[in-house]
């Protein structure tokens, strides 16, 4: 065991990766139905290991927490800026309300407890899972002109009453939001799933709920046998089933295969391809005509493509408008949000940066590109220099501090690293043919940067874990359920009495506002809904700035 111990001492790197093993792993781990996740996972696993006392150098931590910052910064930017619209002010308000609430509800238990600062931050950020708290507070502590065994000390008790506060608040919001706030709201979440698609399906015939099967496209050859039918364009034909996406892909006339146009005429006799969602398909395929096997006809090639909504002109329309204008041939198979999929309704409103995954026949996707303006090619490479110039800038804005009623206000250089990640990402939307980072990077800067960052804090806390957790008592425990759960109290009643939101949409966005991506999903399974979402992006965007900002902020309230 001494000769273990004696590698990882003078090998620390071996160390910071045994961490990532054994956080994973412990991340896999079930309590009851709750999953302990890679990053809390990575935090235990840190505080573990660090009972073997080794030191790894604190810039470490920070590279790894820029990167993750940057990189959730990059991914909501576009839907930040687009909060900033007019439509979008009760979204932002209910964010501010319950983050601000948050904030005001863990000064007040802190004091109340005689919580220390950083007992206090740790409460903040395990309550709301906000773990970028955990860097911001820390480094806030860090400039502070007092003794470094306190600096010490309060650093290390971020990451105590975070581990605590995380099980409770994560537990405790989802179980709010998915199931007590419809109960305080007297609503039942499936109905109004059922009623909020009605409303985004304006346009779309009675009873066909194509947001379902969506992602199930069929393709099949029928011969026109309807004299009604015969003579129609394929642009008439595919617009008879209001509401219903009907693509006619080609054509064969006796001996001659043709692609078609919308001016293509249908003759009695001739063989089409169409192409439709399974549920559609089932419903039109008995007065298509006579189904047949023709594997020439078939056999065309299909093109799939990232479509980024970069234009001006596009955003702010629905769905159904952009299929109508540019949907000739287009099967849409997915509809992502700053990494969440959108419900597929024809009311469904498109913002800058939203990425549709469409297939079709190579001339119609190609057609639709250019009306987008940029397609995401398949790459691997990350522009770098996009990327390390916004953490650079980043740093140099978080470095900026100024004081509101005696109180610092600085997002620190990585809180800055998230500040340019919101811009950085938001000219990617607009001109995405800069700053390419591919999924699978921006995975790595997202989840690896901060596995690396709580694993290296815990790492940094564990000889002092226990002695800690018993300065902290189990009082943490009822501080983080009340610091959880009020400010949701409080933004329920706000958002649905003050602000009038729709109730799926107002509960997406107090999970966006609480950073809780586990709560989101809770409701959309309560609901058997996707529509959640369309209230959770822009909190998520905001409430992520906010909560970031309030480490520097409550470790200056609480040394008042």
């Amino acid at each position: 065991m001494q000769t273990i111990t004696d590698i990882l001492r003078q090998h620390s790197e071996l160390a910071v990766f045994l961490i990532l093993a054994l956080g994973f792993f412990i991340g896999r781990l079930h309590l009851g139905s709750f999953i302990l996740g890679p990053m809390l996972g990575c935090l235990f696993a840190g505080m573990v290991v660090g009972q073997l006392d080794i030191q790894i150098a604190p810039v470490v931590k920070t590279i790894f927490f820029d990167l993750f910052l940057f990189a959730t910064g990059y991914k909501v930017g576009p839907q930040f800026f687009a909060g900033l619209k007019k439509e979008a002010l009760p979204q932002l308000a209910i964010t501010v309300v319950i983050c601000v609430t948050c904030l005001v509800t863990a000064v007040i238990m802190a004091k109340a407890l005689g919580y220390d600062v950083g007992t206090a931050a740790g409460l903040l950020a395990g309550a709301f899972s906000e773990s970028t708290v955990i860097g911001t507070a820390g480094s806030a502590i860090q400039a502070m002109d007092i003794p470094e065994e306190v600096k010490s000390t309060w650093i290390n008790h971020i990451p105590v009453a975070y581990a605590v506060t995380y099980l409770v608040g994560t537990t405790a919001n989802v179980w709010f939001l998915s199931t007590m706030a419809p109960k305080l709201m007297r609503i039942n979440l499936k109905e109004e799933g059922i009623k909020l698609a009605k409303v985004l399906g304006a346009g779309k015939e009675k009873g066909d709920d194509i947001n379902v099967l969506y992602k199930e496209w069929a393709m099949r050859a029928f011969r026109l046998t309807s004299p009604q039918l015969s003579g129609m364009t394929i642009s008439a034909f595919e617009n008879q089933y209001p509401g219903k996406r009907i693509i006619i892909e080609r054509i064969r006339k006796g001996d001659t295969i043709l692609d078609t146009e919308p001016t293509t005429q249908l003759d009695q006799g001739d063989v089409m391809v169409v192409a439709a969602r399974r549920n559609v398909m089932l419903d039109i395929a008995p007065s298509l005509g006579e189904e047949v096997f023709d594997r020439e006809l078939l056999d065309f090639p299909v093109v799939s493509l990232h479509l980024t909504v970069s234009r001006k002109e596009l955003a702010g329309k629905t769905l159904g408008q952009l299929s109508h204008d540019y949907g000739q041939g287009i099967m849409l198979n997915r509809l992502m949000r700053a990494g969440q999929e959108l419900p597929f309704e024809y009311g469904t409103v498109v913002e800058m940066g939203d990425v549709l995954y469409v297939s079709g026949h190579e001339r119609d996707v190609n057609r639709t590109a250019q009306a987008f303006g940029f397609v995401e090619r398949s790459t691997s490479a990350t522009d770098l220099i996009f990327v390390s110039v916004g953490i650079v800038l980043g740093g140099l804005v978080g470095m900026l501090a100024f004081s509101i009623g005696g109180i610092a206000i600085t997002l620190s250089t990585s809180g800055g690293a998230l500040v340019m990640g919101l811009v950085f990402g938001w000219l990617h939307a607009r001109k995405p043919e800069m700053g390419h980072i591919p999924e699978p990077a921006l995975w790595i800067f997202d989840t690896l940067g901060l596995a690396v960052f709580l694993g290296l804090v815990g790492l940094a806390a564990g000889p002092t874990f226990i002695s800690g957790l018993k300065a902290t008592g189990v009082t943490v425990i009822f501080a983080g359920l009340i610091v959880a759960l009020l400010p949701h109290v409080v933004g329920m009643f706000f958002g649905k009495y003050i602000l009038k939101m729709n109730p799926l949409i107002l509960l997406g966005a107090q999970s966006g506002a609480g950073t809780t991506t586990t709560a989101l999903k809770a409701i959309q399974d309560a609901a058997q809904s996707k529509h959640p979402v369309l209230g959770y992006t822009i909190p998520y965007a905001l409430g992520n700035i906010l909560l970031t900002a309030w480490g520097p902020v409550i470790v200056s309230l609480m040394t008042m």
